[in-house]
């Protein structure tokens, strides 16, 4: 069994959860996910099922889309409202917040800038993940790493007696983090700020369209998922032969990694152009199968 299972992740469980819950419906323990989501955050996980799973890091550079609320007024240690307090604002203090200050903050998050990651993510230090230290009773400081935020729009903004609610639709890069977003914008106000609802709805090329729950998700074949993600090639049965072997064919158009489909339409191999004695060939960098 291999192809693309697009999730909708309710609010409560873990990437690793859902993970788990797929190996016990498909019975394989081939199953691996695409870019974490947190407990509290709902949406668009992609879940890769056998050989598919070879392919999860081309699924995880993708772009992202999120639906996200910020709750200006308060910090919590982890950027959400899982965290413990940190601070809270005068209430006087958060009054005076008007909304061109909060759109005219937001703004400077748009294009490529460097976002400081939350301690609470799921970079690792040292083999170990950040969120799991800072559960251990660790200070986390994560260096800040260039991200780009193509589009940022202000839904709404809401007072009311204890928060300012700031609704945001977020289009970005892999690696950026909409908790970072929420906790800066209540650093440049110096009112606090946190994340209080996130929805994913797409991991691209996939989007919350398709998306099932866990139990009734389709699975999409390997090689039609990922002639979303890297331009395809169609191998005869020579040059299946020859990738069998871990043997180079002829070469890709370009200098792009294309995925091989086998001539009975199923994934095969990634294939990257390398030379060799003035030569260039396309060789196997991953051989799925063989026929």
């Amino acid at each position: 069994m291999n192809g693309f299972l697009v999730i909708d992740k309710p609010s409560g469980m873990t990437s690793h959860d859902v993970v788990a819950k797929i190996r016990k419906r498909l019975g394989t323990k081939r199953v691996g996910h695409a870019g974490t989501l947190d407990p509290m955050a709902t949406g668009v996980l992609v879940i890769g099922v056998g050989n598919a799973t070879k392919l999860m890091q081309y699924i995880v550079d993708g772009s992202k889309s999120y639906e996200a609320t910020i709750a200006l007024g308060a910090a919590t240690h982890t950027d959400d409202m899982e965290g413990d307090l940190v601070f809270t604002a005068d209430p006087k203090v958060l009054l005076e917040v008007t909304e061109d200050q909060i759109r005219t903050q937001l703004a400077k998050n748009l294009g490529t800038i460097m976002q400081k990651p939350s301690s609470v993510s799921a970079i690792k230090i040292d083999g170990k993940a950040a969120h799991q230290r800072v559960r251990e009773g660790e200070v986390v400081d994560l260096p800040a790493r260039e991200v780009t935020i193509s589009r940022l729009d202000v839904r709404s903004i809401e007072y009311t007696e204890q928060a300012i609610l700031v609704r945001i639709h977020v289009d970005c890069s892999a690696g950026t983090y909409i908790r970072s977003i929420a906790r800066d914008l209540g650093e440049s106000l110096s009112v606090g700020g946190h994340l209080t609802a996130l929805r994913r709805t797409l991991v691209s090329p996939f989007d919350l369209s398709e998306a099932g729950s866990i139990d009734d998700a389709p699975l999409i074949d390997t090689a039609v998922g990922i002639a979303r993600v890297l331009p395809i090639r169609t191998l005869d049965f020579e040059e299946m032969n020859e990738i069998s072997f871990g043997r180079s064919v002829s070469a890709n158009p370009d200098n792009q990694i294309y995925a091989a489909i086998s001539p009975s339409q199923s994934f095969a191999a990634l294939l990257e152009n390398k030379e060799s004695g003035g030569k260039v060939a396309a060789a196997p960098k991953l051989v799925a199968v063989q026929e």
